[in-house]
């Protein structure tokens, strides 16, 4: 620690001693108070300062010279004052002293300390100006403190000189020890990489002043993690030391790294951090099939398409860079086999491609190659990436099914031809060594209307009844071969046979066979052209000729005209057709054809004679009468039907109407048992009976049956029920209050039904401790019980009290009667 340097201004000749506290020794130095005093600087060395005097000295000299120098007032001004941190000392600080050249030393002068932290970490004597640190101070939390001293008199409180403002630094000890922030770090570097290869920086920080000393200077080292990796000392930056690191052999690695401050020397603090560094791939290893022969078998029964067998190329590399591709480069089983790649398992699968015979060739060889499809231009020369493997497949003998000597067969047979007739002969061998026999059959499902039959032992296919043509043309069916002795294995083949046209149907007309005619036709119009078709194969030979059958030759109507094309052409011979007189005509006309053996038939043409306008246009067809009903016309008669259906609406409407019933002015979601009568035919069980009605729903029925709305008016008003009403009626000893307030409830509630409830019970039941409350028997009945409070119950129930007084009263009324009587 160190005195600040210091410089003349005009602020008022306060003047500042520092104390200067080290380590093994604290003391203070005074400013001198003569031109050339000297101070310390901030490395401890003597110097002067010229031009600095003192307001002491210059008032010696004006009382020699017997005058007053009036000058402006200048004093000792700093600019900052150092304080070391983390000080653990027994007595506080001692930062430093203020002192003015007005005080004389009798106590007259106060000094006052304003500013950051004065008076709870800096304090001020008043009386000598000392300054002291009351508590011990870290730098890292604040590194300086600016504080304002002033000196003033102690009575009057009043300034004898402006304020100053200075400085206390805190200065820093090597307190904190290096951290990595961010760590633990993850690194990756590819594998085979060269030596001083970089990995990545890691950086620590030190919170200690890096502008004083060394406590901030870091150096790095690696603690874990030799001989594969380094780091540099002074950046940090991890390297690869070692050549040709295999991911293969080792993944992952990890690595300590320390970070050491002052400079790395003896009595410096640090701190690690961990470095989880791993090796990604590269291609550098060449695919590798574990075996150089591979034996497989196939069985000659097996389709194209099935799987023969699997290998795969072994490559430690990952990803793109272990992918395999495999194919087939040479041997003699390169168009019997194919081979393809499995997505999931990266596989060779070989396949096969076409039907093997093991009594044609036992046994194939395929060379499979597999090579890398992702290559490193760096690890090239470490190549070749591919490697190559034989397959030795044979050919396993299977109990075949016959084999058919043609994939299919076609036949031909006669129309209308008889039952057995030939159609033609399947033939099926036996291709295994034993070369049983075969025997034929047709499947059921592929014939089920049975045209055929098949001979078991030679394959001859006969018929088994004339076939037609024009029903059906081609017969498909299907023919199996199963070997006699062996596994009944069969083979089927698909026979098509076509049966073959004869002149069995008579033409007849191809199109409408009706024709329409207008009345005014002029004689010698062409009303149709008439054509006709056959059910027969038409050959393009086929002819068709046309005539008028024997018995129409000479009418004296229409006549035809063979076009020499297969059609024919029908004329009007007269004019004055009338439907009136004869609405249709009928026109037999003979057709031939020129097949072999020929066949004709006579087919009738309808001629319908019509109503047509002047441009011969079809009106109508039917028959109608000349004159109309006398009467209404057509519209009248449309408005009359209407109004009778409108009539009809009504009445129906009418009718539901006074179907429909009446609705209730009150909609009830439930049943409302107030509304109700309800009859027992068993009587119930009186105070027993808890069952036939419900004290709670007459106390407050609304909560009972919920809320029912009146239709018949609409409430202005809602009243709520008043709180516990309902409790204090149950629980009330006075009966005509509680049917008082329930009837003042029911008179203002405006949603209350219109109506009152009726509740009759013939028969209150046994065991009641009242009896039976009926008056039919009241009076005769003998009974024990005491009805004389009936007499407190009020007006309303003097009636009911006068019945059931005492019994002397009920003679006294008896004996009242008969006397009036």
């Amino acid at each position: 620690m160190a005195m600040p340097a210091m410089k003349r201004q005009g602020l008022g000749p306060l003047r500042a001693f520092l104390v200067l506290v080290g380590i093994s020794a604290l003391c203070s130095v005074a400013l001198g108070t003569r031109r050339g005093s000297t101070s310390l600087d901030e490395r401890g060395h003597k110097h002067r300062h010229p031009g600095h005097l003192s307001l002491h000295r210059h008032r010696q000299r004006a009382g020699k010279e017997g005058q007053v120098l009036h000058r402006s007032k200048r004093g000792w001004v700093w600019n900052q004052f150092f304080v070391i941190e983390e000080y653990t000392g027994p007595d506080s600080v001692l930062v430093g002293r203020l002192h003015s050249d007005a005080d004389s030393g009798v106590g007259n002068i106060k000094y006052i300390l304003s500013g950051e932290g004065a008076g709870t970490i800096f304090v001020i004597d008043d009386n000598t100006g000392n300054i002291h640190a009351t508590k011990t101070l870290d730098r890292e939390e604040q590194a300086q403190y600016t504080l304002t001293a002033q000196a003033v008199d102690r009575d009057t409180n009043k300034p004898l000189e402006p304020p100053s403002q200075f400085i206390v630094k805190v200065q820093d000890i090597n307190d904190n020890p290096p951290e990595f922030l961010h760590g633990p770090y993850y690194a990756r570097v590819p594998e085979m990489s060269n030596v001083g290869t970089s990995v990545m920086q890691v950086t620590a920080t030190d919170a200690d002043d890096p502008t004083y000393g060394n406590s901030a200077r870091l150096v790095y080292s690696i603690l874990q993690g030799q001989p594969y990796f380094s780091v540099e000392p002074q950046t940090g930056i991890i390297r690869t030391a070692l050549p040709n690191m295999d991911r293969e052999a080792r993944q992952d690695y990890d690595v300590v790294i320390q970070a050491k401050d002052m400079g790395g020397h003896m009595g410096g603090l640090s701190g690690t951090t961990q470095v989880k560094i791993t090796l990604t791939d590269v291609n550098d290893n060449p695919p590798k099939f574990p075996q150089s022969v591979y034996p497989m078998s196939v069985s000659e029964d097996k389709v194209p398409g099935e799987e023969v067998g699997r290998l795969k190329a072994k490559d430690p590399d990952l990803g793109d860079n272990g992918m395999v591709n495999y194919r087939l480069i040479d041997g003699d089983g390169l168009g019997i086999f194919e081979l393809s790649t499995d997505s999931e398992t990266r596989e060779a699968v070989i396949k096969l491609k076409k039907h093997v015979d093991f009594e044609t060739k036992r046994s194939y060889s395929l060379k499979v190659e597999g090579s890398n499809q992702h290559l490193d231009p760096q690890y090239l020369a470490w190549g070749p990436y591919k490697d190559e493997a034989t397959i030795k497949i044979s050919v396993e003998d299977a109990d075949e099914p016959p084999v058919f000597v043609a994939p299919s067969y076609t036949f031909e047979v006669e129309e209308n031809a008889p039952e057995g007739t030939l159609v033609g002969r399947v033939h099926a061998k036996d291709t295994d060594v034993a070369n049983n026999p075969v025997r034929y059959m047709i499947p059921l499902y592929t014939d089920i209307e049975q045209f055929f039959r098949v001979n078991t032992e030679d394959g001859k296919i006969t018929t088994t009844r004339p076939l037609d043509r024009e029903a059906q043309a081609w017969h498909n069916i299907s023919v199996s071969a199963t070997e006699i002795g062996g596994h009944h294995q069969d083979t089927k083949v698909r026979v098509n046979i076509k049966v073959k046209d004869m002149n069995d149907n008579a033409p007849e007309f191809g199109n409408n066979n009706e024709v329409l005619m207008c009345e005014t036709v002029a004689p010698g119009k062409d009303i149709e052209t008439v054509s006709a078709v056959d059910k027969d194969e038409m050959a393009h030979r086929q002819h068709f000729t046309f005539s008028l059958a024997p018995e129409v030759t000479h009418n004296h109507n229409f006549s035809l005209k063979d076009n020499r094309d297969s059609t024919a052409s029908i004329y009007v011979l007269r004019k004055g057709f009338s439907r009136l007189t004869q609405d249709v005509y009928y026109l037999p006309i003979e057709i031939n054809d020129n097949g072999f053996p020929a066949m004709s038939s006579t087919n009738t043409l309808t001629i319908r004679v019509c109503s047509c306008d002047s441009r011969d246009t079809i009106l109508s067809c039917n028959v109608e009468p000349y004159v109309l009903p006398a009467g209404l016309s057509t519209g009248a008669l449309i408005a009359i039907l209407a109004c009778i259906v409108i009539l009809l609406a009504i009445v129906v409407l009418f009718v539901a109407l006074r179907r429909q019933k009446k609705e209730p002015l009150i909609v009830f979601e439930e049943e409302d048992i107030r509304e109700n009568i309800i009859t027992y035919d068993d009587e119930g069980g009186g105070e027993e009976d808890t069952e036939a009605f419900d004290i709670a729903t007459l106390q407050n029925p609304d909560g009972a049956n919920g809320f029912l709305p009146r239709k018949d008016m609409k409430p202005e008003l809602q009243f709520s029920i008043r709180p516990g009403a309902g409790h204090t009626a149950a629980n009330s000893v006075d009966v005509d209050d509680f049917i008082k307030s329930r009837i003042a409830e029911a008179d203002s509630d405006p949603t209350a039904p219109p109506y009152d409830s009726i509740q009759i019970y013939g028969y209150e039941g046994r065991g009641s401790l009242a009896g039976s409350l009926s008056s039919l028997e009241s009076v005769t009945t003998e009974s024990d019980l005491d009805y004389d409070y009936l007499q407190s119950w009020g007006p309303r129930f003097k009636k009911l009290a006068d019945l059931y007084g005492t019994k002397d009263s009920i003679m006294n009324d008896g004996d009242d009667d008969d006397e009036d009587s």
